[in-house]
Order: C-alpha cells, then structure tokens, then sequence
C-alpha cells in the first residue's frame, strides 16, 4: 500500500523519483541511501496536489521517516520539510526533541510550533534549540518576554538584533538587567530599529556609567569631579535620544521614568525647555507638581504673571532659577507668534540664540550648555565632535 501511494504521487508530481528509491527507502540496510531516498519521497510530497486521504497516507510515510534509526535519514526529513505543513505537528514536535542536526531546521523555520509550544523549548530545550528559537523570522511578545527571562546571553542577543522579533517594554527591561554589563547586548539593542523610552534611557544610564569610572581611573579626577560631568552629559544624552528617537511622542512616559529614577533635575528641565519641548516641560510641572496635564498647561499657557509662577513653585523648582523659565518660556511664545512651524534643529537654533540674549544671570553651567548646542546645530554636527568645549576653553 505505501509503495503503492509512493508510486501514484511521484507520478502526479511528474518528480524522478523511481521505484528504486522507493525500495531503498523500505528495504535498504544502508544510511545514506535511505537518507537520500527520504529527501527525494519528501520532495515529491511537498509538491503534490494531495486530496484529503492522500495526505493522511503521506503523513502515515513521515512518521515511519522519524522513527528511522539513523540520525541522517530523519535530518534528511527535518531539512526537506523544515518550512512544510505537511508535516504533522506531533512529529514537529518530537523532532525538535531530537539531536541538534534534527532539531534545528525545524525549530528555526517551522511554521507548525505555536507560541506555547515554541515558549516550552525556550524553557527547557537547551542555548542550541534557545537560539535556533531566536533566529526565527518574526517572534511574538509572548516568545520575546520567555526569551528575555529564561535564555542565553547569546540567544537574547540574536533576537534582540532581529527587528521583527517583537520585545515588550518589560521584556526588553528584564534584558537589560539579567545582562547590564553586556556590550555586544548593549550594541545591539541600540541598532534596534525601535526602543521604547524607558529602555532607551537606561541604556544612556549605563553608558553614563562606565564613562563615569573611565573619568576617575584614567584622567585622575576627582569621583565628585566625574559624577557632576557625567551628570551633565547624560542630561545632553537624555535629550538626543529623545531628538533622536522621536520620544517627544510620550513625553509624559520619558517623565515619569526619569523621577521614578531620580533624574528629572531643574537643569534637565530647562535644557529641554531651550530645545523647545514644551510639552515635555509641561508634563515635567505636572508630574512634579501632581497636577493634571490639562490644568498645568492653562497656567504655564497663561498670558498673565501668575499662572505660571504658581505652577512652577508648587512642582518644588529652585526660586533662584524661575526668571530663567520664564524668559525661556516667553522667547517660545515670541518666537511661534513670530516664525510659526520651522523644522526641530532651525527652531532650537533660533530659541536658543533668542534666549541666551535675554539671559545673562542663567548659571554658568547652563550657559555653557546652551552655547554648545547652538555652536553644533548652526555648524551641523554632532555635540561629541566639537574640537573643544567651552567648559575646557574656560
């Protein structure tokens, strides 16, 4: 009866398969002719038009193909059919129990294991079937989060450096702190094609760090010295992620992340304030000041002296640095009355001009800040290249 329906389906499929190779693959002692027998019946099945009980008897032929003893007929079985729904689920899934030649076509390309099946052989499978996993050509959340908490570093690191694997937020957070001092993770999850902001930010936090101990070990700076540097480039960091990243899109997210860290400072705030994120500064005052957006933006919106003092004393910012903000906020106001829409970098360049003129009792350190953000965006280049600073002019 199988050499029968062998017969009948090489001939439906017009395939070279002979009653020889069928007869290999039922009669022959020897490994490689059956294995090379199995790859040619396999083929001519993939390819038939089979009706309900031709498939049933093809199916009745692979599960006799994946009892085979020898590990190269049932690889044979594996690489032919690594892409086919032909193939039944039970014997997908007694495969990719199988030794690693057999396993990984299938879990690699299969389309017939579900995300529970495939959550499982993360669990319990092994780095080798972990990472055949995660070289998959799309991933769900509910794989990714299973990968992010039970996987290799290795094969976290292939699914994060594929951009149609698909991280949850928490996913890509328990990533980042089951392997906060990898740099190839780091590497790669900075290449991602998207990062939400929180992860994002933690990942400035961590380079901040190192750049931190570099200070201290090997330019004999004082640790307080490092700390107020580094701080100051992470705030600049913080922001051209946000640039970057488009993250002005969750302006309240990147807040709340930022004081649920203790980084939202007053010189942050203003920072962004002189780039013009004002609803990143609204959502910084009302965060701080618990509350609600819509009421903050009436009092930092209002025409009047008041409003906007009182939102800004009851988010709890220094006094000495209010008539900053609100020269700051007067140059935005002034300058969208007057320029309307410009592109990001000619409005920060021109709100930045404007506010340093009006501004000469700002702090230092926020001065010089600024003047190196217009001294890169009229020259077009990236802070980092400046051949000097003002700090190291001064």
């Amino acid at each position: 009866m199988t050499e029968s329906f062998m017969s009948d389906t090489a001939a439906q499929a017009r395939s070279p398969l002979s009653q020889d190779d069928i007869k290999r693959l039922v009669r022959s002692t020897n490994a490689d002719d059956r294995a090379v027998a199995t790859h040619k019946i396999c083929r001519v099945m993939e390819r038939a038009e089979l009706g309900d009980g031709d498939r049933v008897a093809a199916q009745e032929i692979i599960r006799m193909l994946a009892q085979d003893a020898a590990e190269l007929v049932r690889r044979a079985l594996a690489v032919t059919l690594r892409t086919s729904e032909l193939l039944p689920h039970d014997v997908a899934m007694q495969l990719a129990q199988d030794v690693t030649t057999v396993a990984v076509p299938l879990l690699t390309h299969s389309p017939l294991f579900s995300d529970k099946d495939l959550a499982e052989i993360i669990r319990s499978g092994g780095p080798v079937r972990q990472v055949a996993v995660a070289k998959r050509a799309e991933l769900s959340e509910t794989v990714t989060n299973v990968i992010a908490e039970s996987a290799v570093e290795e094969a976290v690191v292939v699914a994060c450096a594929n951009d149609n694997a698909r991280f949850s937020e928490n996913g890509l957070g328990k990533v980042v702190d089951r392997f906060e001092r990898s740099e190839v993770l780091h590497s790669v999850l900075v290449n991602r094609h998207a990062l939400p902001v929180a992860v994002s930010e933690r990942l400035v936090h961590l380079v901040s760090s190192a750049l931190r101990q570099q200070l201290i070990t090997r330019h004999a700076i004082k640790p307080e010295t490092a700390v107020e540097i580094v701080a100051a480039a992470q705030e600049r960091a913080t922001l051209d992620m946000a640039d970057a990243s488009g993250a002005s899109h969750d302006p309240q997210g990147l807040v709340r992340h930022l004081i649920a860290n203790n980084r939202l400072t007053p010189s942050l705030i203003l920072r962004a304030l002189a780039r013009g994120h004002i609803a990143f500064f609204e959502h910084a005052l009302a965060e701080l000041s618990n509350v609600p957006h819509e009421r903050t933006w009436l009092m930092v919106h209002d025409a009047g002296p008041l409003g906007l003092r009182a939102i800004y004393d009851r988010a709890g910012l220094p006094a000495r640095m209010f008539q900053t903000f609100r020269i700051a906020m007067d140059t935005w106001r002034g300058l969208m009355a007057e320029a309307g829409f410009l592109e990001p970098v000619s409005f920060q360049e021109k709100l930045i001009e404007r506010f340093l003129t009006q501004v000469p009792f700002a702090p230092r350190e926020d001065l010089i800040y600024l003047y190196e953000r217009l001294d890169r965006d009229s020259r077009g280049r990236r802070w980092g290249e400046l051949p000097m600073t003002l700090a190291e002019a001064a």
